[in-house]
């Protein structure tokens, strides 16, 4: 069943700024709760941040975030979590771009920022919990645990981002959009009806810490600038030179300035990224199947798997479902194994496993394994 409440509760609500967190306060109120809205400032420098009302970071957000409050009737405060979030999460972010790793930040922002360093203050304060407006649900379970789901809406679903909660966060966590069925402009026509501005602010995608979306030169101007590298073939053969291998990412197939086109005439894709050497490894799509990984620094949301099992396992933000059989071992590794090749699977991300609706937990991928194919000819 869905977590329901006998009481009211004191309910933080993170508003960022947005038409999604507004209203999951705005039904918080209306559920009974007693709210408090709180903006994070998460940049020391909030000019730094994205621009243009994209509803995440910026004095703009902030100011948006207060007059829904007004609006809705609740107190508002702002906290400022800026060096937490540069610690927690820039930084990281590119420490595991100059290893040669593809991170998720706003995974990184839930677990760090969100449902750690948040949630603590909230709690230390005497809130009961936290309401942000990611889609997905929580479930009390007979036993009296709680359980993360998938949002009723798959279209919108918000979990992946959440695999690294526990169940102690989840016991504190109120996502009240999960659960109803409507759509994006339903949920912008709710904001309008209850006279919230932000009802048309575009949506936030890109990366709230990089204000023009240049991740490239984002990284070169922490990494040191442009460190000029080798573009490889399969077979070692130099291709190409590239300005930092941390520019790159597996998979991906634009940008590669190779200047002329493989032997078969197909288009090549980032095969592996080198730190060390400062390499970077292109080839045929076929050679970016991958059919198993271990991945590392597991979460589980509620009691950790024993044995091996069979669930489905999602490997980006808005990517599909992939069957899999994973193995928790040694209470540190998750080993995963892919029933057909997937393809575009870095170190770094995030692998988050399902079991139906419920998430499992997840882990950062560590290693891949790549299908052996046979060689030309052969």
């Amino acid at each position: 069943m869905t977590q329901t409440s006998q009481r009211p509760l004191r309910v933080l609500a993170a508003m960022s700024g947005g038409v999604d967190s507004a209203v999951a306060a705005a039904r918080a109120v209306e559920a009974g709760h007693d709210v408090t809205g709180v903006h994070l400032a998460l940049s020391a420098n909030p000019q730094s941040f994205r621009t243009g009302a994209r509803g995440c970071c910026t004095i703009e957000d902030s100011r948006d975030a207060r007059r829904a409050a007004d609006v809705i009737g609740i107190p508002f405060y702002v906290w400022d979590l800026a060096e937490r979030f540069r610690e927690d999460v820039v930084e990281d972010f590119v420490a595991e771009y100059e290893a040669g790793r593809t991170p998720n930040p706003c995974l990184r922002c839930n677990e760090k920022i969100k449902f750690a360093a948040l949630l603590d203050k909230a709690l230390a304060l005497g809130f009961d919990a936290v309401c942000t407006g990611h889609y997905a649900t929580v479930v009390l379970t007979e036993d009296g645990s709680r359980e993360l789901h998938r949002a009723s809406d798959m279209a919108k679903d918000q979990s992946y981002v959440l695999g690294v909660l526990d169940e102690k966060q989840l016991a504190h966590a109120m996502f009240p959009l999960g659960d109803t069925l409507t759509t994006k402009d339903e949920i912008r026509a709710e904001a309008e009806r209850r006279g919230l501005a932000v009802a048309k602010k575009p949506d936030s995608h890109d990366i709230c810490f990089i204000a023009d979306g240049d991740t490239q030169g984002f990284l070169a101007d922490r990494l040191g600038g442009p460190a000029e590298g080798d573009i490889l073939d399969e077979s070692g053969t130099k291709l190409g030179t590239h300005e930092g291998a941390f520019g790159f990412t597996i998979g991906q197939r634009k940008g590669l300035k190779i200047g002329h086109p493989a032997p078969d005439g197909k288009p090549r894709y980032v095969l592996d990224i080198s730190p060390v050497n400062n390499t970077v490894t292109v080839g045929p799509v076929e050679a970016l199947d991958v059919t198993a990984l271990t991945a590392i620094k597991p979460r589980w949301c509620g009691t950790p798997p024993s044995g091996p099992g069979t669930y489905t396992a999602q490997l980006r933000a808005h990517g599909g479902e992939t069957e899999v059989t994973a193995e928790l071992v040694d209470g540190s590794e998750l080993h995963v194994t892919f029933t057909e090749p997937v393809r575009g699977v870095a170190p770094g991300q995030a692998v988050v496993l399902y079991d139906g609706t419920r998430v499992v937990g997840s882990a950062t991928i560590a290693t891949t394994v790549r299908r052996e194919r046979v060689a030309a000819g052969g």
